[in-house]
């Protein structure tokens, strides 16, 4: 029978199990472990140590920047360059490849470094009990059945079952989440629950916040709960972001459009024109480079880079760069609540003392706020008498303390100690009254811990005389009490009412019960305070002897209260389109109560936690997310990066926000990871791809209106880009049907495409938010970075009105030289090398038919500038954003009109670009035209907007 019994034992978690029997599991003893057992131990499970995934080699992630799609297309375009007899070109293509393979490869390198950080968070040693003597090893040295011994400040080495404690409290935020400190005990916890939240177990990663104690070593290494969360991490797998899926697709599309308008024109020219194949080859290769937008990868890798710094300004710093986009495109935000939507201070909001409710204001650490009853600044004597026996039961009752700002670095009150006790303390010194008087009038002569079976904790003073305690007592010794209302309130004999204890009736009992019931409906953590006067005779300070025929006083409910501008931030995310889910570790109601408060839920709310999430089936997850208003509450790190995959699944770009080692894998399994930068933990930080450096939901808003004008500066120089393509385009097809000679020449096209033009896109890429751009849903996963709405606005209204205003100054030099389309036609017969070169029959028509290619390539200068302004804003008037407002394009259009100068009129680039010096009359004609794409987009956005107006 004994055997079975102990079978019975060793059945159970090890939580569940007695201590004796514990030792007993782990083959242990009280003595430890012999030397000798765990050098065998150490063979049979491994060192204590998270274990590092191997990952590809440094060299291939380098390469692998060489040959993706985009890169390929360049070195194609490079190469044919050089076929063409461009090296210049050839070489500047290149070195665009060189520039963003090196740069591209230092951010990742940098992103990669989360399980760096997991190992560091272990300690390197701890004091274990081996062969009954007390040695400090190396924290990789620890098995299964070692003792180890820890106090106040000590990281804990590994997953182990507490055996003995004195007041010990370990701080679980990195793996649970939530900041308060945990109280541990050595009793077996009965029932069956996760075993993070068995409190006779302390974990790997963690540390003791207060007191000191034992444990037996029950996991190590990969096999902690630390260990596991490392696991998940790894087994996360890169996915390419959002803009860089685009870049695949943009690709795709201009390769097929470089190479078709080649090889159409190279056979169209085989086939219908007396040219060389020479001059038809080289043309042929300047329009496929012509057609590859060199640009791209720059001004995608300069608007990145200028959202990331912009980003830093509001509190959000940004590790890799291709995240800012992704945050841009976020649709669903994944929320912890603990110092992400709330202040992470817990702050006494409500009293109730003298039968009446009296509201705190002020909020945090900062003893600055005052009492009122209904709605007015405390005046009732009885009231305030009352209250301060209830403020100076609450600094008595005690442990935490409270830290003023000090110097340069503390800009802000702090504490030591549990933030349920801090808040006690702040209310105390809202009071006017000093902590440090309180603490002086007497001394301490016990106390009685804090125990969970209780519910409460009492520390009994002495004073020199009564004088101190004469308001509610009149005896030398005094045991001030708190803990959970329903239990100290069952011994209590008394209420202490308009200055004197009463005796505690019926009526008062419900009274106090129902605003007890009250304050928990409206999710506030509720403490009851009391005293009781002892007999100054008494030396056995037992909890029986002491808390009993007690003193009711009063209530204190608190709470962590949310940010002030998260309500805000919440409207803003809704109009914008974005779900906001909370998933926290802590209770449903409390979280329902806050997200309530906040606006993130309104209708009826499901709460799933940690327990219902075992019998949900990936469809049932996923329809929860997708149709109904859902919180998470005291979830496990498996449990929220399944919420992750589920949203993603289901087609949402998801951020997720995180602060501890349990949120590591959902930060990297997310779209876009979150992690805090105060009170986030190194491993959370690293998994991360953005840091917020004040912890606050709001600034996630901001970044993602930073990540929407990203993705919206990209599609600006797109669109700047393709409209200059249709007056390099138009030209060939003009002279294949018609004849009339090509308007601007393979040099002049490469000038825009890879000069003139560069600077003025890429200060695009500088643009900040155009206003309204909260106002709009997300942008999907099907839509394109090259959508119709891009490629009409391009290619079927700005670059036609380009091409036609170019054409004007084209027309305008061969008929004031004297030449009609006729003459023209029969020109345009002609050979174009000659006419370049001035050869043959050709000769005598060289000259003009420069200054006609010069002044449409000064016209594509001057409309593009007109351009430029254009598309600055999508839907809005640029003047609603400033004309001159973008002083980076003011910069490139200046040195844009310097470039085309220096091409006009400076030897040798005259020569080598087809130039010839046009006059003052050209100039001003073209010049005139500079308005021209400007204000037909102003009226298309007029219509736009009057037409189809935005649907938030």
């Amino acid at each position: 029978m004994e055997t079975l019994t102990k079978r019975k034992q060793q059945d159970l978690e090890i939580y569940q199990q007695r201590i004796e029997d514990v030792i007993v599991t782990l083959k242990s003893s009280d003595k430890g472990l012999s030397q000798e057992e765990a050098s065998r131990r150490l063979e049979q499970y491994g060192p204590n140590e998270i274990k590092e995934v191997k990952g590809r080699p440094l060299y291939l992630k380098f390469l692998e920047n060489f040959y993706h799609l985009f890169a390929i297309l360049l070195w194609i375009g490079g190469a044919l360059a050089f076929l063409a007899e461009q090296p210049q070109l050839g070489w500047a293509v290149f070195a665009v490849i060189l520039i963003n393979a090196v740069f591209s490869f230092w951010q990742e390198y940098k992103a990669e470094k989360a399980t760096e950080a997991l190992k560091q968070l272990l300690p390197p040693t701890a004091k274990v009990l081996r062969d009954g003597q007390i040695k400090e090893v190396l924290a990789k040295e620890l098995v299964p059945g070692d003792i180890i011994i820890f106090e106040e400040g000590d990281y804990v080495p590994a997953d182990a079952r507490v055996i003995e404690n004195f007041e010990l409290r370990t701080n679980d935020s990195a793996l649970t989440g939530e900041s308060h400190p945990v109280r541990k005990v050595s009793d077996p916890v009965l029932e069956p629950i996760a075993i993070t939240e068995a409190h006779n177990m302390v974990f790997a990663g963690t540390t003791v916040a207060a007191g000191s104690g034992k444990a037996i070593v029950a996991t190590t290494g990969m096999n902690t709960e630390f260990g596991k969360i490392a696991t998940l991490t790894q087994s996360v797998k890169e996915e390419l972001s959002p803009i860089q899926k685009e870049m695949q697709y943009v690709t795709k599309v201009v390769a097929i459009i470089a190479v078709g308008l080649g090889v159409t024109f190279f056979i169209l020219g085989l086939l219908l024109k007396d040219i060389t194949f020479n001059f038809l080859f080289v043309f042929v290769v300047g329009l496929i480079v012509a057609n590859i937008p060199e640009g791209l990868l720059p001004t995608v890798t300069l608007a990145l880079a200028m959202g990331v710094q912009r980003m830093a300004k509001r509190h959000a710093l940004i590790k890799k760069l291709s995240s800012v986009e992704t945050l841009g495109s976020t649709t669903v935000i994944c929320t912890d609540k603990t110092g992400t939507l709330t202040q992470n201070e817990m702050t006494v909001k409500e009293v109730w003392v003298n039968g009446k409710t009296v509201a705190v204001t002020g909020a945090g650490y900062e003893p600055t706020g005052e009492f009122l009853l209904e709605g007015k600044p405390l005046v009732d004597a009885q009231v305030k008498k009352s209250l301060k026996v209830l403020s100076k039961i609450s600094a008595l009752a005690n442990t935490a303390k409270l830290i003023p700002p000090k110097g340069s670095e503390k800009t802000k009150w702090s504490i030591l100690g549990d933030p349920t006790e801090a808040a006690l303390l702040v209310a105390t010194a809202k009071n006017k009254m000093s902590l440090e008087e309180i603490y002086s009038e007497g001394m301490i002569r016990h106390q009685l811990p804090f125990e969970s079976v209780r519910k409460r904790m009492s520390v009994v003073y002495g004073y020199p005389d009564t004088s101190y305690v004469y308001e509610y007592a009149d005896g030398k010794h005094v045991a001030y009490i708190k803990g959970a209302p329903k239990e100290m309130l069952d011994l209590c004999s008394k209420v202490y009412i308009d200055g004197q204890a009463v005796n505690l009736d019926k009526k008062m009992r419900e009274q106090i019960l129902k605003a007890n019931d009250d304050y928990a409906k409206a999710s506030l953590r509720v403490l009851a305070l009391a005293y009781r006067q002892l007999p100054e005779d008494m030396e056995d300070y037992s909890i029986e002897s002491v808390e009993d025929e007690m003193t009711f006083v009063g209530l204190m409910a608190m709470m962590d209260p949310p940010r002030d501008e998260v309500k805000d931030a919440v409207h803003k995310c809704h109009t914008a389109g974005i779900k906001i889910i909370m998933i926290t570790g802590d209770y449903g109601l409390t979280a329902e109560a806050i997200a309530r408060k906040i606006g993130i839920v309104e209708g009826e709310v499901r709460i799933i936690t940690g327990v219902d999430f075992e019998s949900l089936s990936d469809k049932e997850l996923r329809d929860a997310v997708e149709n109904e208003e859902v919180i998470f509450a005291r979830v496990s790190p498996e449990h929220k990066m399944r919420v992750v995959s589920a949203l993603k699944d289901a087609g949402e770009i998801v951020a997720v926000t995180g602060d501890g080692v349990n949120d590591a894998p959902a930060l990297k399994r997310a779209d876009i990871g979150v992690a805090m930068g105060i009170a986030g933990t190194d491993v959370s930080k690293e998994a991360a791809d953005m840091i917020l450096t004040d912890d606050n939901f709001a600034s996630i808003v901001n970044a993602i209106e930073e990540g929407r004008a990203v993705f919206d500066n990209i599609r600006r120089f797109v669109t700047y880009i393709f409209a200059s393509n249709i007056p390099e385009i138009v030209p060939v097809i003009v002279w294949f049907i018609f004849d009339i000679p090509i308007a601007m020449t393979v040099m002049q096209i490469l000038a825009v495409d890879l000069g003139t033009d560069m600077i003025p896109a890429l200060a695009l890429g500088t643009e900040l938010p155009e206003p309204g751009v909260m106002q709009k849903p997300p942008r999907s996963r099907g839509e394109r970075l090259l959508n119709w709405r891009v490629f009409l606005r391009a290619y079927f209204f700005l670059g036609p009105l380009q091409t036609a205003a170019c054409y004007v100054g084209f027309f305008f030099v061969w008929f004031s030289n004297g030449y009609g389309i006729n003459q023209m036609v029969n020109i345009g017969k002609l050979d174009p090398a000659q006419l370049l070169t001035g050869v043959g029959q050709a000769a005598k028509f060289t000259t003009v038919y420069l200054l006609s290619t010069t002044a449409f390539h000064v016209g594509v200068i001057t409309t593009q500038i007109g351009n430029a302004f254009a598309v600055r804003t999508t839907r809005d008037s640029v003047f609603k954003v400033g004309l001159f407002s973008n002083r980076f394009l003011l910069w490139g259009i200046l040195i844009e009109i310097m470039g085309i100068l220096t091409l006009v009129y400076v030897s040798p680039f005259q020569q080598w670009f087809n130039h010839a010096p046009v006059g003052l009359n050209v100039w001003l004609l073209m010049f005139a035209f500079v308005p021209t794409l400007w204000i037909a987009d102003e009226i298309r956005k007029f219509i736009v907007r009057k037409y189809y107006p935005v649907k938030g």
